[in-house]
């Protein structure tokens, strides 16, 4: 229940809308609690032959203005307080979304997507259903049983004690299996979360399903995971569906006493054929509380094991963190330097980057060459603080990238990623994501120069045409490109390329490189690349081999100095040359 604390803030925003909504609830169960007095009335002139067509007409007159009052206020607190839990779910969804964003990179190595589907889909909907339907069923099952049993006690307090015998079994039922509820809520909705992230991951990968012919595999594995959700809710339904037939069982019991007892004392005479009438309508009354008290229950118990896991995760803190005194006074453009820089994924894992050294100065270009598994990812991931040094420093201009705001650091920063990501939408929004500001001459020219605007133009609608999800029209080259603009139309002091060109022909990947030289002096640029051709021009190459600096210097020094940078450069410049003819 301490996670309720989560929504506090929400309620209070609204206040005003539930003390509202909860009067005109209360007005619509004292309207209720009325009707039966009415027909206790007709009942007795009914019985004692003293009706007449006008008092008849007159009571159903007052019938049905009570259910037109009903319905008005009904309304209203509907619309204030299911309203008011719509809020919850808006607030509660966007502040989960945006504390999700400030997470680190690691963060999202070691968390499922389908995870967080769930918990901004089904979780933050049972945090609705708790603080909506669960207010109105808590103030029903208070309020309206407490009042009816109050009017039942003015009709006959010996027969209301009979009625409420069953009372403590509800009580006791009502603790017992909410703790059970509640255990079972949290499997139901980890399973819900591991089936979303199947799906999500299947339909993501549904070309390489195609192309393996893995559709049998997937539907097994979709079938397996449907199977075990629906495990976990049959053990859940198991529970609920004891505990509402027990609702349902106790309410009987105590109509039967009532029948019983209550049609005893009409034939003595001790109540009058109207009251008995109206002590059955008063405890029908009840049965909706009875059944309030096990709903508000289920919902509560839902919403809190919903809250529980949305709380975890705003819990969680992000590993790279906004320095607490940032420095005021921004060092100007300067060089780069990595002084002795350690870093590992894991905890006791191998370092995936150990003692690295070296400076670069401003407008200078940085190659970083070295087999797969090397590092040069890693050390560029971790220039813009995706991941944070675990030893050592990284510093601009003399100052370390930890003292700076992270986004002062990631304003001064364009990134080409190994594997581009794209945006479902068009081609011009996917460019201005590098710079929402750009004016049409800054985007055909970022185009230009990542050598792309002429095939953009052949595309359907051109700067206009959807790429779809990850950009699935368009080609693994055109991708990169795309990002590669996306780089070059952000202002920026720093250019990170990962492997810029591994996806273009030569021809495209000379141009591309033409375009970065022509960058040098302008930006500071890293360029790690598989492609040692595109570094020859940069004024210092790192080779790099498991996560350490085993040389550097510039292309004509590695050349008579390096063996694997030397022998891999002749053996790519053979397979060029033959791809030439």
């Amino acid at each position: 229940m301490k996670s309720y604390r989560l929504v506090k803030t929400y309620f209070l925003e609204k206040l005003h809308l539930v003390i509202i909504g909860i009067i005109c609830l209360i007005s619509v169960d004292m309207i209720q609690l009325f009707i039966p007095r009415i027909i206790k009335r007709a009942v007795d002139d009914l019985t004692a032959f003293q009706a007449d067509t006008r008092s008849l007409l007159t009571y159903a007159l007052f019938i049905i203005a009570a259910a037109i009052c009903i319905g008005i206020l009904r309304y209203f607190w509907r619309r204030c307080l299911i309203g008011t839990s719509r809020r919850i779910e808006e607030g509660l969804r966007n502040r989960l979304f945006s504390h999700i964003q400030t997470l680190s990179a690691s963060y999202f190595d070691k968390t499922k997507t389908g995870d967080l589907m769930a918990h901004a889909t089904n979780d933050i909907a049972n945090v609705r259903m708790a603080t909506g339907m669960g207010i109105v069923a808590a103030t029903d099952a208070v309020f309206l049983g407490t009042a009816a049993v109050g009017f039942m006690c003015y009709i006959n307090v010996r027969l209301t004690i009979f009625a409420l015998i069953p009372m403590p079994l509800i009580a006791f039922c009502a603790k017992y299996f909410s703790k059970r509820m509640h255990k079972m809520y949290r499997r139901v909705q980890g399973a819900f979360a591991d089936m979303t992230e199947v799906v999500r991951e299947r339909f993501s990968g549904i070309r390489i399903v195609k192309a393996y012919n893995l559709e049998e595999d997937s539907e097994r594995r979709m079938e397996e995971s449907s199977k075990y959700c629906i495990r976990q809710n049959l053990a859940l339904v198991r529970i609920t569906g004891s505990f509402f037939p027990l609702m349902i069982l106790f309410t009987n019991l105590s109509l039967a006493a009532v029948v019983f007892l209550g049609g005893r004392q009409t034939i003595t005479t001790d109540i009058t054929s109207g009251d008995f009438v109206a002590f059955i309508n008063y405890l029908n009354l009840m049965t909706w509380p009875m059944m309030a008290l096990g709903w508000v229950t289920n919902l509560i118990q839902r919403g809190a094991a919903s809250l529980d896991r949305i709380d975890k995760i705003l819990k969680t803190q992000p590993e790279i963190k906004q320095p607490e005194k940032a420095v005021s006074d921004m060092p100007e453009e300067g060089g780069i330097r990595f002084e002795n820089v350690s870093y590992s994924y894991e905890s006791g894992s191998s370092p995936a980057l150990s003692r690295i050294c070296f400076e670069i100065a401003k407008g200078q270009t940085l190659g970083i060459v070295g087999p797969p598994g090397s590092g040069k990812t890693t050390l560029l991931n971790l220039l813009p603080r995706l991941y944070d040094v675990e030893e050592g420093a990284i510093q601009i201009g003399g100052t370390d990238i930890r003292s700076m705001k992270l986004e002062d650091l990631r304003d001064r920063i364009s990134f080409v990623a190994q594997e581009p990501f794209l945006f479902s939408g068009t081609v011009r929004d996917n460019l201005l994501f590098g710079n929402p500001g750009a004016d049409e001459e800054k985007l055909v020219e970022a185009a230009e120069m990542a050598v792309f605007h002429d095939e953009i133009r052949e595309l359907p609608n051109g700067y206009q045409t959807i790429v779809g999800e990850k950009g699935v029209i368009l080609s693994g080259g055109q991708k990169q490109r795309l990002a590669l603009a996306r780089a070059f139309i952000r202002e920026s002091s720093v250019l990170l390329l990962d492997d810029p060109v591994s996806q273009v022909d030569m021809d495209t990947g000379s141009a591309i490189i033409d375009t970065i030289r022509s960058l040098e002096g302008h930006k500071t640029i890293f360029i790690a690349s598989h492609r040692l051709s595109a570094l020859r021009h940069a004024d210092r190459i790192l080779v790099m081999e498991k996560g350490m600096i085993r040389n550097s210097g510039t292309h004509e020094q590695l050349m008579e100095g390096d063996d694997y940078y030397s022998r891999t450069f002749r053996l790519q410049e053979m397979e060029e040359a033959k791809n030439a003819f």
